[in-house]
């Protein structure tokens, strides 16, 4: 079913009041579009130039030993020149255990300076088409990927219908002992990434990966289960360790996922449906005890002031992981492939994202938040993010897998205000279905854009697809 059919801003703003998508409002003008999106954010201590965001998007086209490649160092230098101030350098694993696919990156004294080096080249790019990178500013996100690592899952706890859908039931979580080690890793992981010139760290605590995993722990026992304070004690204990060792040189962020809901299977028809669930509900972050498929942000509001106490100085607000409610994630046109059909019409996932980041925002107007849940209105993206940036509901508008459709999504909202419907993404989920298409010699094949980077990822597609029927024949 095709959902967006807009011809214009009037039909997709009275669509919002049929769906009772009430948290999705428009700025039509162009003007005050460019007046919302491009007046600096103050961040910590770092002045951002505009309120224009890159959200952190894996390519899995890193090197076998965790360095960037290739395709990785182009993706940065389109993002580079692209106009966005915040650029959200992507998931790079702490550990070889923690990688969520065999071309992760992974930061290691053996590659640090090619970290740096991507580094340096970005800043320089961007000098060199808008004058100056003093306000432009990088965080790297860290991360443990726990129950998605490969080869081997790591799990914090059991969740039946999760256990299920990754095959987990069987494992054993980690034990505290080994958790307390990894905190230890992230602290050195951070010494890298200084030594390779960034001044800003994100702890990935976001769509079901290991720390994320952690804060919906509520039935595990010991330090890192069951009361908030120990669900959040890890990733407050790797800021509070990076804060003592480094002090202020590094701006401490995370990106939170802030609404697990519950896990979705695809129903005879192919339309998605919750797994059955208990209640109370015993498991998850943000969620109602009563109702787990709506939100409950009580304790995301305890858990940001905790990060904030240990030095969290802003926030990149997510929902769902996309591993099991791929729909509540990113609310999309088509699923990828073998995935469920849409159970909602996207505006209400629109909505549930603008709905959650908004409340948290309100919450904490001093602490600059990112928004996400826009590509999905394709052209009508920046209108919806320069209204809730002119009404206090977000203080940065950001783009995912619009921005590798659109890489330079910042430049043409300064010139024109408005984005070109021939470049946007169409949430068709081709770069989904890249990043699960493990049938390639090194175990992973690269992720980006085949419909609107043709000459780079429509060969990889046509690769991807001709190995998926290669293994399929064998089966």
């Amino acid at each position: 079913m095709r959902h967006f059919h807009y011809q214009n801003l009037t039909q997709l703003q009275q669509s919002c009041s049929d769906l009772e998508a009430h948290h999705v409002h428009f700025e039509p003008d162009t003007a005050r579009v460019q007046t919302a999106l491009f007046a600096p954010v103050r961040v910590g201590s770092f002045q951002v130039g505009n309120a224009l965001a890159i959200h952190p998007m894996e390519g899995c086209d890193g090197t076998a030993d965790g360095a960037p490649d290739t395709l990785t160092r182009r993706r940065y230098e389109r993002f580079a020149q692209g106009g966005a101030k915040l650029v959200w350098f992507e998931a790079t694993a702490v550990c070889p255990e923690g990688r969520a696919n065999t071309r992760q990156l992974w930061i290691t004294k053996a590659n640090v300076q090619e970290f740096g080096q991507l580094l340096a080249h970005m800043r320089r790019l961007h000098a060199a088409q808008f004058g100056t990178s003093d306000d432009l500013l990088i965080p790297i996100q860290l991360t443990h990927s726990g129950r998605y690592s490969v080869p081997d899952r790591l799990i914090a706890y059991h969740h039946p219908a999760i256990d299920e859908k990754t095959n987990s039931a069987g494992l054993m979580p980690l034990s505290d002992s080994e958790l307390e080690r990894l905190e230890d890793q992230y602290v050195e992981a951070a010494g890298l990434v200084k030594d390779a010139g960034f001044d800003a760290i994100d702890i990935k605590i976001v769509h079901g990966y290991l720390l994320s995993e952690l804060l919906g722990a509520k039935i595990r026992e010991g330090h890192y289960g069951g009361s908030l304070e120990n669900r959040t004690r890890l990733a407050r204990n790797v800021l509070g360790k990076i804060r003592a060792k480094f002090g202020t040189s590094l701006l401490l962020g995370i990106r939170l996922g802030c609404f697990d809901s519950v896990p979705y299977r695809k129903r005879a028809d192919g339309v998605g449906e919750p797994y059955p669930f208990e209640t109370p509900y015993p498991h998850g972050f943000g969620v109602s005890l009563e109702n787990p498929l709506v939100e409950d942000l009580t304790e995301v509001k305890a858990a940001i002031g905790l990060f904030r106490e240990a030095g969290a100085a802003f926030f990149n607000i997510s929902i769902g992981c996309p591993y099991y409610n791929p729909h509540v994630t990113r609310p999309f046109e088509t699923p990828d492939d073998g995935n469920y059909l849409e159970p909602e019409h996207p505006l209400q996932g629109v909505d549930r994202h603008f709905r959650i980041a908004g409340e948290l925002q309100r919450s904490f107007p001093e602490v600059p938040m990112v928004g996400a849940g826009y590509s999905w209105l394709q052209k009508y993206a920046p209108n919806a993010g320069a209204w809730n940036v002119a009404n206090g509901n977000i203080r940065f508008f950001a783009l995912g897998r619009g921005a590798l459709a659109y890489p330079d999504f910042g430049r043409a909202l300064a010139e024109t205000g408005e984005l070109e419907e021939r470049r946007v993404c169409k949430t068709l989920t081709y770069c989904t279905y890249l990043m699960r298409q493990k049938n390639n010699p090194l175990g992973q094949f690269p992720t980006g854009c085949p419909p609107f980077d043709k000459e780079v990822y429509g060969p990889i597609v046509k690769e991807a697809r001709a190995a998926q029927r290669a293994a399929a024949l064998k089966t």
